[in-house]
């Protein structure tokens, strides 16, 4: 089976929260939803799959360990002006994990969604 869109799936608390954060915020649109479980939105060909507490995603592990939002891992949305992505999306009152850092292959800084996954913005280097 292929598809044009690349998928990831996010644990969140809070499907509607992570819907408004992701769609009002970062141009991702809805592609379909199971509220309060699921919900999937898109952006380009990446396409997120937020899934909640209710969805089968949320279920325990058989050792009882509950899946949970968090960690380093992230999506990785590219920029072209990094400096006015961090400006607007401060003036929304997100907060970032630390300011911008300039490597040797561009920029790039990290914030959270309202679950705590983390979400990068990059802007390439110029070549």
């Amino acid at each position: 089976m292929t598809t044009d869109l690349v998928s990831v799936r996010y644990l969140v608390d809070d499907v509607e929260a992570a819907v408004r954060f992701y769609t009002g915020n970062l141009g991702f649109v809805v592609r379909s939803s199971v509220l309060p479980a699921f919900a999937d939105v898109v952006r380009g060909n990446l396409r997120l799959l937020l899934s909640g507490p209710a969805s089968s995603a949320g279920r325990p592990m058989p050792d009882g360990t509950t899946p949970a939002p968090g960690g380093w891992n992230r999506i990785h949305l590219i920029v072209s002006d990094i400096d006015a992505e961090v400006d607007r999306l401060r003036a929304a009152g997100i907060r970032f994990r630390g300011d911008v850092v300039t490597g040797p292959g561009g920029r790039q800084i990290v914030f959270d969604d309202p679950a705590g996954n983390p979400v990068e913005l990059f802007q390439p280097a110029a070549r």
